[in-house]
C-alpha cells in the first residue's frame, strides 16, 4: 500500500540567511506529516482525553534543502506496538530524498495520566499502511 504523503507549505522563516532549511524544520516537517496522519484515522471528535503524543524521534540529514523547492513528506507504519506506532518518514524536496526520520508515537490519555492500548478499530485503520515485511 502506498505511504501517506503530506505536502509541506515551506516558509520564508523556515530557512537561514542563505535560503537553507534550518535543521528544526525537518522535524516540524515530520511532526506535521504525523498529525496529518493521525487527523485522517484517529477524527477528533471522540477522542476524549486521549492523543498521540511523541515519546521518540531520530533523524538523518541526506542533503540540505533550499527556500523555494517543493517539499512534502512521505509517512509509513513500520511497527504497531501494544500502545505505540513506529513510523519511518522520508522528507522530499523537488523528489530527491533528503532526510529521513523513525519517530515513535505513544496513545496517551491525559485524564488517566498513561499509555492506552490502541483500539482495534485504530489498528485496523494502521495495518494497511504498514511496508511490506
Amino acid at each position: 500500500m502506498e505511504p501517506f504523503r503530506t505536502d509541506i507549505q515551506v516558509r520564508f522563516s523556515d530557512t537561514d540567511a542563505l535560503g537553507h532549511l534550518n535543521n528544526i524544520a525537518y522535524a516540524l516537517y515530520a511532526e506535521q506529516a504525523r498529525v496529518d496522519l493521525f487527523n485522517r484515522v484517529l477524527p477528533r471528535e471522540g477522542r476524549g482525553s486521549v492523543f498521540v503524543i511523541l515519546a521518540h524521534i531520530a533523524l538523518d540529514f541526506l542533503r540540505q534543502i533550499r527556500f523555494g523547492e517543493a517539499v512534502y513528506v512521505m509517512t509509513r507504519v513500520s511497527k504497531l506496538g501494544r500502545t505505540s506506532v513506529t513510523l519511518d518518514q522520508e522528507v522530499y524536496a523537488d523528489d530527491e530524498l533528503a532526510a529521513k526520520v523513525r519517530s515513535v508515537v505513544v496513545l496517551f490519555d491525559f485524564k488517566a495520566q498513561q499509555p492506552t492500548p490502541l483500539p482495534e478499530a485504530l489498528r485496523a485503520q494502521l495495518e494497511p499502511a504498514k511496508e511490506p515485511a
